[in-house]
């Protein structure tokens, strides 16, 4: 390597890890015209054509960042994002496939953008099995999204929602509680929460989420439903299941 190229590619990588995209874009094109072997560059400049929204170059790039290096995980599960993002869902899932056939010998390392783009592929295809009525299947994909997305509120309670359909109350609560502790202004995950936990029992506690709601959000109509529906039920009752409150 000489060392104009030495340079080309320290700095491609430096602007690169710093996503002053645009600048390392001019750098490494530079440097592939110089030298077309870098799967590693191929890879970041197809980062940067996605990045901008331009679809196909991104494919291009990864797809050359894989000729190069065919057991390059990363560029490949970019790919198969890229290849969704395009509507190209049957190259994604043949890419998909060729993951799964390659050796790992520990963690693959996924970058945020990756990670999230990859979840929500996992739930597009949970979503499309929960409306043909497959819930296992549907549960699965699910599974996978939070596994690579835990803190993502929706996901989480998409899932228990899922559980819930399939009787499995426990579960939906805990995700609906997981779901909570990723992000505690989710309303829709409280009033989910709420509703579960009155269906097991506990009115008090399925009250406090609804009134905690509408602190959240005060004009939320599911919360206030809720709330006039169970309080007015309690109300009649011999014996109230709550504490009066202001």
């Amino acid at each position: 390597m000489d060392e104009r190229t030495r340079e080309l590619l320290a700095r491609g990588r430096e602007l690169y890890e710093r996503r002053e995209f645009d600048k390392a874009d001019s750098v490494l094109r530079e440097l592939v015209l110089r030298e077309e072997s870098f799967a590693d560059v191929l890879h970041m400049l197809g980062v940067i054509a996605h990045w901008r929204g331009d679809l196909k170059a991104a494919a291009r790039y990864f797809e050359r960042a894989v000729e190069r290096s065919p057991a390059y995980t990363e560029a490949l599960l970019n790919l198969a994002v890229t290849y969704n993002d395009m509507g190209r869902y049957d190259a994604a899932r043949q890419v998909h496939a060729k993951i799964r056939t390659l050796e790992s010998p520990g963690p693959i390392a996924i970058d945020p953008f990756t990670r999230g783009k990859i979840a929500n592929m996992h739930a597009d295809l949970g979503r499309a099995y929960a409306e043909a009525g497959i819930l296992n299947e549907a549960i699965e994909e699910y599974l996978k999204a939070v596994q690579l997305c835990p803190g993502f509120a929706d996901l989480r309670t998409r899932l228990g929602s899922l559980y819930r359909d399939a009787g499995n109350l426990e579960r939906a609560r805990r995700e609906y509680e997981a779901a909570k502790d990723a992000n505690p202004r989710y309303a829709q995950a409280r009033i989910l929460l709420g509703v579960t936990l009155f269906s097991l029992g506990d009115a008090n506690a399925a009250l406090n989420e609804w009134r905690d709601v509408l602190v959240i959000e005060p004009n939320n109509r599911s919360a206030q439903m809720y709330l006039r529906m169970i309080e007015t039920k309690v109300s009649r009752m011999p014996g109230n299941l709550t504490e009066p409150h202001a």
